[in-house]
């Protein structure tokens, strides 16, 4: 999964979503675990990874940043059904090597 840009969503502990973007996904969400993540997320603790896209390079993704933070929760929420039935293999596979300190 390297090589590549994504622009993620997580949710976190209190049901809220948070987005980001990074070179590296399993990394990027374990460190949010890790309290090394945004300052948003660590006092939400745990977050699980709920959303990913791919992109070529780093201002793709993080243009799509950008675009989705500007979307209403329920458009998110909406975005996350739409998008993720090929992609929730990998979003599981990603939660479930998560470790929490």
């Amino acid at each position: 999964m390297e090589g590549t840009a994504y622009t993620y969503m997580v949710e976190c502990e209190d049901g809220s979503l948070y987005t980001g973007w990074t070179n590296h996904l399993p990394q990027r969400i374990q460190n949010h675990n890790k309290g090394k993540g945004a300052k948003y997320t660590r006092s939400r603790l745990p977050v699980h990874l709920v959303y990913y896209e791919v992109f070529a390079t780093k201002q793709e993704a993080m243009q799509r940043e950008c675009a989705i933070k500007k979307l209403k929760h329920k458009d998110k929420l909406h975005l996350i059904e739409q998008l993720q039935e090929d992609k929730s293999d990998t979003i599981q596979r990603i939660n479930e090597t998560l470790t929490y300190d």
